[in-house]
Formats: C-alpha cells, sequence, structure tokens
C-alpha cells in the first residue's frame, strides 16, 4: 500500500499510516497537539512521558523506538483523554517524582511538587549537623510522606516520624513507608507513621508528646490556600484533597497550629521548615508565614526567621530555629 496522509474531522487531528502501521512519532506528535489545545502547560513533555509508560520504554531510548502496537494505542487513548480532562499525570502513571525517590500517588492524596524538594533540602542539612544518634526529625502534614522518606534515605540514622490526620491520605503515607522500607533499612534510618492532628500531636497527652523539645528538625508542607481563594489548575482544584489545600480564611489557620507544635516539638537549636503560598511571604507583611513567626503567639520560640525562594524566585518557604526552652 503507498503511504498517504488521512486526516480525522477532528482539528488538529491527522495520523499517517503506511502499510496500516502508525509511527510513534506521529502518535507523539499528534498527543501533543491535542494536550496543548486541552490547555496542559506541558504537552510535549506530558505525551512523552505518557508513550514511555505505555510502551514501557524509558523516554531517553525511545529516539530508538519507533513502534507502537494497536493495544498500547489503545492503552495510550484511555489515558490521553484522562490527561485531557486535567487528570493529574501523576495519577495516572500512579507515581510522582520527589528528589531521588517515586512515591506511590492516587485520589486522595496530595502530589508532591518540585518546590517542596527545596523544603525537604532544607531539612536534610539540619540533619546531617547532629550526630547520627541525634539526627530525630518530623513531617507534618505528611500525605505521601516524600519529605520524610527523603530525609531518612538521604541521611544515614535518621529517625522520622510523618504525621497524617486523613485517613485517605493516611493510606497512602503507610504504602510509601513499606514501599521505601528496604532502602530506608540500608541507611540504618526509620519512618514511623502517626495518624493524628498535627496541629496538636505534640501537646500533653498527644501521641508525640515524649518526643517534645528532642526534634532536630520539623518540616512540613501544610495547606494554606485561603478559603475564598480557587487554584488556577485543575488538576489541584479538582482532584488534589480539600484538607491539604485550604487553611482557613486567610490561609494561615494550619500553619498557626503547626508552628505551635513545631515549638514543642524541637529541640533548641532545631529548624522549622514551611512551605508556604507564594503570597504569604516577606512581601505580605503582617499576612505572611515570617511575620506569624516574629510576631505570633509563638514568636519568642523563634529566632533566625528567614523567608526562601524558589527555582522561580518566588517565596516558597521559611525557616527559622526554635530559641532556648524556658527552665
Amino acid at each position: 500500500m503507498t503511504g498517504y496522509e488521512r486526516k480525522d474531522r477532528t482539528p488538529g487531528f491527522s495520523q499517517r499510516f503506511v502499510d496500516g502501521w502508525v509511527s510513534l512519532r506521529d502518535v507523539m506528535a499528534d498527543a501533543e497537539r491535542r494536550l496543548a489545545a486541552a490547555g496542559v502547560e506541558s504537552p510535549r513533555t506530558d505525551a512523552a512521558i505518557l508513550v514511555s509508560h505505555v510502551i514501557k520504554v524509558p523516554r531517553t531510548h525511545m529516539l530508538l523506538q519507533d513502534e507502537i502496537t494497536s493495544d498500547q494505542r489503545t492503552q495510550f487513548e484511555i489515558l490521553l483523554s484522562r490527561r485531557m480532562a486535567r487528570v493529574p499525570l501523576q495519577h495516572l502513571l500512579g507515581i510522582a517524582s520527589f528528589r531521588h525517590i517515586d512515591v506511590a500517588v492516587g485520589p486522595g492524596v496530595f502530589v508532591p511538587r518540585p518546590e517542596t524538594e527545596l523544603v525537604a533540602e532544607a531539612g536534610i542539612a539540619a540533619l546531617m549537623e547532629y550526630p547520627e544518634s541525634e539526627r530525630l526529625g518530623v513531617e507534618l502534614c505528611a500525605g505521601t510522606a516524600a519529605m520524610a522518606i527523603s530525609m531518612a534515605t538521604e541521611v544515614s540514622a535518621v529517625s522520622m516520624f510523618a504525621v497524617e490526620v486523613d485517613p485517605a491520605a493516611l493510606e497512602w503515607t503507610e504504602r510509601n513507608v513499606t514501599i521505601h522500607q528496604p532502602a530506608l533499612a540500608d541507611r540504618g534510618s526509620s519512618v514511623q507513621v502517626v495518624a493524628a492532628d498535627a496541629r496538636r500531636c505534640a501537646a500533653q497527652g498527644g501521641v508525640l508528646a515524649d518526643i517534645a523539645g528532642r526534634a532536630a528538625v520539623v518540616v512540613v508542607n501544610p495547606p494554606y490556600i485561603p478559603e475564598d481563594a480557587q487554584p488556577r489548575e485543575p488538576e489541584v482544584r479538582d482532584h488534589e484533597p480539600r484538607l491539604a489545600l485550604y487553611g482557613g480564611d486567610d490561609g494561615l489557620d494550619v500553619i498557626r497550629g503547626v508552628l505551635g507544635t513545631a515549638s514543642q516539638l524541637l529541640r533548641e537549636g532545631g529548624l522549622v521548615a514551611i512551605e508556604h503560598g507564594d503570597r504569604q511571604g516577606e512581601a505580605a507583611g503582617a499576612l505572611g508565614v515570617p511575620a506569624l513567626l516574629r510576631e505570633g503567639d509563638t514568636a519568642a520560640c523563634w529566632r533566625d526567621v528567614h523567608d526562601h525562594l524558589d527555582l522561580t524566585r518566588r517565596a516558597r518557604f521559611t525557616t527559622a530555629r526554635r530559641t532556648g526552652h524556658p527552665a
């Protein structure tokens, strides 16, 4: 059969058939056009990732591959249609990459983002200031436990606690800790999952009260979107759990609570690293997280308050050190 172009009536949709065979390049080019038309921000990357997932060939090797079977095309079309409907790419793959690990994700748990890797990095640096016998850390609002697992696999002899209150998210917390157990054991580290409210878990009678004043670092990516705001991305707005997104009228309710918990958990000089929205940094004044650390209810507990930018130069997270505990 002579090769020819056939165009569907759907705008922007075309396929090249040669002896009944569709090339992988054409499939990817068509997918990129359709994803772009659906408003996906990274259509070329998403198309390549989905094809790689379906044909089980690493993206770095796909230039050597130009075949996709009929069954694979069907599977790809199903995934592509869902991605065009703005289902998160990570939900379609079942995993999200975070620093040097992959964590299992799906409906019910917040998908970790690249900017949170910087919070984990700050936690890792803080842990390495201490001898192995004193490397105790806590991730509050843990979700997938991506930060806790990263910290405990990138640093040796770490004892981490991953605190999560949402039962749906907690299933993913436990699943990921189980998946990464061999890597944790190799580093002589551990991650213990704690089902508790991050705002109360270290108070008297709380499940973490026995480690109060001993933690070297507390990291947290809390809910921080104000109740009357709406995330721009459909992937977030329509698919992430509300409990992981919204933080009260000003977005700071949960942050106020976890700062109280961090002040109870941390030893003198211990570090808190807390993610926030790009409009909740130093420029936000009294409505920002740095001001909350300096002037809020726990202000006497903190020194060395610093706000930090992400890779796009937007305010992203704040760190502070615990002052001395009162006698």
